[in-house]
């Protein structure tokens, strides 16, 4: 950890902007003063999630090269992420078009799932001092999300340049949420033993 860890140094304000990008992408699906995915809203939504996504790459990525690892940036990083997911899973069940629907609101309730059980692990092993590293194949399950939700965010407007734009999404999501499952329960099982003590 750096000697002078900042609440304002670069990583950290990457955060605090995947934070605000989350009501940004919400005021989109809104601009028409009701939820609406016009194309443009689902372009511009895009646009703000792809630029969050990779902060969230960045944020990480630079606070250790750059050693201005802080506990802020690590208590608001994992946080952020969830809001971002969260907030974009639910946005596509409840829009107009009804990105999410059917059997693939299954794969979205997983996910969501996943992510509260993991954050009450992870604050119940917090308090015992323990912390769970985070896995390759959890980094993996949050890149294929992350690209889930930038092809579903498109959605009927990415259909018009890609045909299929939606049926990829729908696809990448189910394999996230796979992939959420089994990272889900190596959360668990790591965790299980400390829980039983």
């Amino acid at each position: 950890m750096s000697s002078t860890p900042t609440t304002y140094s670069i990583p950290n304000l990457l955060t605090y902007g995947r934070i605000l990008a989350v009501p940004l992408i919400v005021l989109c699906f809104f601009i028409e003063g009701k939820l609406q995915s016009s194309d443009f809203a689902r372009w511009a939504a895009l646009g703000i999630f792809v630029v969050a996504s990779i902060t969230d790459f960045l944020d990480g990525y630079l606070a250790r090269i750059w050693n201005q690892t802080s506990n802020i940036g690590r208590m608001l990083d994992p946080i952020a992420d969830k809001l971002l997911i969260s907030t974009a899973l639910l946005l596509m069940a409840a829009d107009t078009e009804k990105t999410i629907a059917g059997w693939s609101l299954w794969a979205a309730i997983i996910i969501l799932c996943r992510e509260i059980l993991v954050s009450g692990l992870r604050e119940y092993l917090a308090a015992l001092k323990v912390s769970v590293p985070v896995t390759r194949i959890a980094k993996w399950k949050t890149t294929v999300q992350m690209f889930a939700i930038a092809f579903l965010l498109a959605g009927p407007a990415g259909d018009k340049v890609l045909p299929y734009t939606t049926e990829m999404g729908i696809g990448l999501l189910w394999i996230a949420a796979i992939l959420t499952i089994y990272t889900g329960y190596d959360y668990f099982r790591a965790g299980v033993k400390h829980m039983v003590d």
